[in-house]
């Protein structure tokens, strides 16, 4: 359990990598994208790679961690979330079980990979003994507006690592959970409304989202008004109760403002989320 391996999904929204990947390099042993054969998303819609990405990849990758798995990830009997599932199971079945496995999706930036590894490694365990994941932090971004962006004020808990990938749902794999402080920054839905129309149309949630509700109201809120309107995901609306606002021009600003503020859960939050998991898991 001494080996940090990351895994990455590749898929239409591939581009995001250059901002995803380059956060996480240093500190991985290694690193495989999963790349779907015939250039298909789980719901087995058609995109394209610009060859460039691969020429920019291969410059990138200075100490030779990255590896690129190509596979037929696309199941026409399946829905989008088993499509999704399936591949992730294919993905870290590649990456090996023994390691640390993390599995991040292009649109996911680490604030501090750093002390999320170290995080990792002070808890190594033998996996089949002690399955556990580890959950850090969403920061949701909504949208960019002129000066800066909009993101969900509450930060949402996510799994990342696991020690014994069998996942149930997404990243889930429904074993004990340790939450720990750390904060990823998810480039949920700030994007362009035709990236956001691709993006409901093709991922694990597809056939949970009425794409039209939610734009009606995602166009409407802007820097200026955010502050009228709540219950805003595309799920269950309430789960983001409220939008907050930072200013920044490019990601790294953007990152780097958010890091300013405190968003991490307190101790006391955490302390109780996993003492609530040790116990449900005690005797299991």
């Amino acid at each position: 359990m001494n080996k940090i391996q990351v895994g990455f999904l590749m898929s239409y929204d591939y581009r995001l990598l250059k901002t995803s990947l380059p956060l996480v390099y240093r500190e991985a042993d290694s690193i495989i994208i999963a790349l779907d054969k015939d250039l298909r998303t789980w719901t087995g819609s058609k995109f394209q790679v610009e060859e460039q990405f691969f020429d920019w990849l291969e410059t990138f990758d200075t100490e030779n961690k990255i590896s690129i798995y190509r596979d037929d990830f696309f199941h026409p009997n399946l829905s989008p979330m088993e499509n999704e599932v399936r591949e992730r199971k294919m993905l870290a079945s590649k990456m090996g079980i023994g390691n640390w496995l993390i599995q991040v999706d292009s649109d996911e930036y680490f604030i501090d990979f750093k002390a999320f590894a170290e995080a990792l490694r002070s808890r190594n365990k033998y996996p089949e003994k002690n399955r556990i994941q580890i959950a850090g932090y969403y920061i949701n971004l909504y949208k960019y507006t002129g000066n800066g962006i909009l993101y969900v004020s509450k930060p949402r808990n996510q799994k990342f690592a696991t020690n014994y990938p069998d996942y149930v749902t997404g990243r889930n794999t429904r074993q004990r959970v340790i939450y720990v402080p750390h904060i990823v920054i998810h480039e949920c839905l700030s994007r362009s409304e035709d990236e956001i129309k691709t993006k409901f149309s093709n991922w694990g949630h597809s056939h949970q989202v009425n794409g039209e509700i939610f734009l009606d109201k995602w166009r409407q809120i802007n820097e200026t008004n955010y502050k009228q309107f709540e219950d805003l995901f595309y799920l269950e609306p309430e789960k983001w109760k409220r939008l907050d606002y930072v200013q920044g021009q490019s990601m790294n600003e953007i990152i780097k403002n958010l890091k300013s503020r405190e968003l991490i859960p307190s101790k006391t939050h955490l302390l109780s989320k996993n003492f609530g998991q040790w116990f449900k898991f005690l005797f299991k």
